[in-house]
């Protein structure tokens, strides 16, 4: 493995880290939210939405195909159908759509602002990824052209 490479395992691992410290405080603060009887309807759509993508991004791309951490997998194949042929990004989609849901019941500024941060993990970690996908897979460029990384048409 390059320098490159071996600065790339260590930076992945550290936003695999602050990811789960993340995802764990807006969980807390989501169960926080509802045993406060707190349930608006945009927070129910949100966790429905969530569910449901992630569970088609692994129907998609079954386990095995994919790492936590943002590099390939040797051997891993490049997934494009599914929610992949619209988005690059569906599980880290779904993760942002369960803050989200998560912010609106915990109903504070401080829980919006560590899905911000949630959100700054997982953009860097796409980047880091996309850069070993580039390499792995020689028509991955053409993919991210077709491809939203995030939101279909905006992202």
């Amino acid at each position: 493995m390059n320098a490159h490479g071996k600065s790339d395992a260590r930076l992945g691992s550290l936003l695999v880290a602050l990811q789960f410290v993340l995802l764990a405080w807006l969980a807390f603060k989501g169960v926080a939210g509802l045993l406060l009887a707190r349930l608006p309807i945009d927070a129910v759509i949100a966790a429905g939405v969530s569910v449901a993508l992630g569970l088609w991004a692994l129907s998609a791309n079954r386990l095995g195909n994919f790492n936590i951490r943002p590099s390939p997998r040797v051997g891993g194949r490049l997934i494009e159908h599914g929610p992949y042929q619209w988005i690059r990004h569906p599980m880290y989609t779904s993760l942002l759509l369960a803050g989200i849901a998560a912010a609106r019941l915990a109903g504070d500024l401080e829980t919006w602002l560590v899905l911000a941060g949630l959100a700054a993990v997982l953009v860097t970690k796409a980047r880091v990824e996309e850069r070993a996908m580039t390499e792995r897979h020689p028509s991955y460029r053409d993919y991210q052209q077709r491809t939203s990384r995030f939101v279909p048409g905006l992202y």
